[in-house]
């Protein structure tokens, strides 16, 4: 295996700044969000990639477009998982009622559940294992952290073990056919 995997988070929107769960409500980047995916540009020319890819929700769209990529293709697998009943909800306000939960581990009413996400997330995986280069993934936080569990041949709930900012850029890739994080959060 040879393939690696560049993860970039979307930009900061209004929602990623107040903790605000956001996986089907398609919100736009904030100024700051544009002035961040803006120079993510600098920091990924020079790297050729054989296979770029995007969520299908504009701040995703808009980063690959901002960060020099706008032929990315749109793949629904790279969208947030589904928050359902708690889309918009912080985790604060979850926890009035559910004190322990975690999208991680917890129920989430009317969302989608890890092994649907699991499904998806490794048709994408698959995907740029296929490609045997370097691919380049435009998507959300959890989505992008359970990617990497599932990268790594994990449960989609470990990736609670990575935090990831907007507008960062990660690597996965593999040492001696070991699937490993090469760079996180950068």
């Amino acid at each position: 295996m040879s393939a690696t995997l560049h993860l970039v988070r979307h930009g900061a929107t209004e929602w990623s700044e107040a903790g605000r769960h956001t996986s089907r409500t398609d919100l736009p980047l904030l100024p700051s969000g544009v002035e961040m995916a803006r120079s993510l540009a600098r920091r990924l020319e020079g790297t050729t990639y054989d296979l770029v890819l995007t969520s299908p929700r504009q701040r995703a769209r808009n980063t690959a477009m901002l960060a020099g990529f706008p032929d990315a293709v749109v793949d629904e697998d790279l969208v947030e998982w589904d928050y359902g009943d708690y889309e918009g909800v912080t985790t604060d306000v979850i926890r009035e009622t559910d004190p322990e939960w975690t999208i991680w581990t917890g129920v989430t009413p009317g969302g989608e559940s890890a092994e649907a996400l699991t499904e998806r997330l490794d048709r994408v995986v698959a995907r740029v294992r296929a490609t045997d280069g370097t691919a380049l993934v435009f998507a959300h936080g959890h989505c992008l952290r359970a990617l990497t569990a599932r990268w790594l041949g994990l449960p989609v709930s470990e990736g609670r073990l990575w935090r990831l900012d907007t507008s960062t850029l990660s690597v996965l890739g593999a040492e001696r056919e070991q699937p490993v994080i090469l760079r996180w959060n950068s």
